[in-house]
């Protein structure tokens, strides 16, 4: 499992790591009771404090991502796919609502939208 840190962009370190192991248990790259690091061993690989890896291990488990097992470890909690998915599909209607409103606002028409989205999915 890879996580990345951005220092630059201003999302706190905490939730960049949920958002990173949440999008790997998603996409399956995490499965159902795999262990993740402990936390100890995720702050040291990634140079960050334990506090702040501890938070983004509530956070997941907070939200039913993961379980811990007290002296053994935290592992990916039993999710329902499907259910993850429409949630995902949902987040990404809200954007795709605010993106249409401000191209409205703009004069901007759909077609120069898909446009944008083909450049922009062919660059990440």
């Amino acid at each position: 499992m890879i996580i990345l840190i951005d220092n630059t962009g201003g999302v706190p370190i905490y939730e960049q790591i949920y958002k990173q192991i949440k999008a790997h248990i998603i996409n399956g790259e995490l499965k159902e009771d795999d262990m993740l690091p402990s936390i100890r061993s995720l702050a040291k690989e990634l140079r960050i404090s334990v506090i702040t890896t501890k938070r983004a291990y509530e956070e997941l488990e907070r939200d039913n991502y993961i379980y811990t097992v007290a002296g053994k470890g935290s592992y990916v909690a039993k999710k329902n796919l499907e259910l993850l998915r429409e949630e995902t599909l949902r987040t990404i209607e809200e954007h795709l609502s605010e993106v249409i409103k401000l191209a409205q606002i703009s004069g901007i028409d759909i077609d120069e939208l898909e446009h944008m989205l083909q450049v922009m999915s062919q660059e990440v």
